[in-house]
């Protein structure tokens, strides 16, 4: 079996902005160990777009806001790892979330706990979990959203979370630069995917008024968000570091 020579383990792969980043590395050359929370066909469609670029993949159910199950999700990689002739893997997106809409006076304490565990002890968990691991000069990439510089009534819940990744990114970004390890935060405005129910992609009022909000007229896709994040994890961005970048077509300036 050839040596895989670059490796990123991309959470929440299987959809999404997260299939667009696994297929975008795919296209770069880039092999990827990524995961999925129930949908095992979607994961399945993935891998074999994967190959069909001719690189690897291999999928891996996680609940990203289980920590107990990260020591052996890390064990998993391990053995992967050394499958494809591999100690360390290159890069890390913390890409697997999950929506919430609800105003001030509705959200409860269940509903917070739920969106912290799954966007801010997640990735901070995993990410500490899987540091022996990855290589030195490796990057990261956390998930934030376009709606920590601009507001949208009944985001509160969700927006917060990503704020607080935003500050996590920073930490990281100071603490790991010893090891020469990059990390970034990379903010998608509005995206027409099946995230918060599709509203974006399958609501027409919505997505009209997106378009309207955006400088360039329409809203996001998947495959304006993948690309961009493989570029930064790329060498091209190597001095890119401890940043927000805000991926959405100029929404809401």
């Amino acid at each position: 079996m050839s040596v895989v020579k670059t490796i990123a383990i991309v959470t929440g792969g299987s959809r999404g902005l997260g299939r667009s980043t696994v297929e975008a590395l795919a296209r770069r050359g880039v092999s990827s160990l990524f995961t999925y929370h129930a949908n095992r066909a979607a994961a399945d469609d993935v891998v074999a777009s994967v190959e069909r670029h001719g690189a690897r993949a291999i999928a891996f159910p996680l609940d990203t806001g289980d920590t107990s199950a990260f020591p052996a999700f890390a064990e998993t990689i391990r053995h992967a790892l050394a499958e494809w002739g591999a100690e360390r893997f290159d890069y890390l997106v913390n890409m697997a979330g999950t929506s919430h809409s609800g105003l001030l006076g509705d959200v409860t304490e269940e509903d917070l706990d739920a969106a912290y565990r799954v966007h801010v002890k997640g990735p901070l968990f995993l990410t500490q979990t899987l540091l022996p691991l990855i290589a030195d000069g490796g990057r990261i990439v956390n998930i934030s959203s376009g709606l920590t510089r601009f507001a949208y009534p009944g985001r509160i819940a969700y927006a917060s979370m990503k704020g607080a990744v935003e500050v996590m990114t920073h930490y990281m970004a100071k603490e790991l630069g010893s090891r020469r390890i990059a990390v970034n935060t990379v903010a998608p405005g509005a995206i027409q995917t099946d995230f918060s129910g599709g509203v974006v992609r399958d609501n027409p009022d919505m997505a009209r008024h997106i378009a309207e909000a955006t400088a360039l007229g329409r809203p996001g896709l998947p495959d304006d968000i993948g690309p961009m994040i493989a570029s930064l994890l790329s060498e091209d961005n190597r001095w890119i570091n401890a940043q927000r970048i805000e991926v959405s077509g100029g929404q809401a300036i």
